[in-house]
């Protein structure tokens, strides 16, 4: 499974949080598109429409096995996608930014 990171992360990149609904509600990664995995294949043509044609999706989740799932769900589908390795907890311990979906300072929950 490719995975990369968060400190090899941009601002520019492509982010896809498939964690559920109230762990995206308490805090997410400015940016980032959410489809939660339990919803992920019903919603999988919104990634299609909001990915870069020819970039890279990098997923994440709370601490990288259900966005592993999904990345090789992606790569298995032809798209250039990687996991982010140790998710949105390492991304907070980075002091990366995490907002609440009222756009204030949030947490992994």
């Amino acid at each position: 499974m490719p995975t990369v990171e968060v400190a090899d992360l941009t601002d520019g990149d492509f982010l896809l949080d498939v964690r559920e609904d109230d762990e995206w509600q308490a805090g997410h990664a400015e940016g980032a598109l959410h489809i939660p995995i339990s919803e992920f294949v019903a919603r999988y043509g919104e990634l299609t429409e909001a990915a870069p044609q020819d970039g890279k999706v990098h997923v994440i989740c709370r601490s990288g096995g259900r966005s592993a799932q999904v990345a090789t769900y992606l790569v298995q589908q032809g798209l250039d996608a990687v996991n982010v390795a140790g998710g949105m907890q390492v991304w907070a311990a980075a002091g990366r930014p995490v907002l609440d979906d009222k756009g204030a300072p949030g947490f992994v929950l």
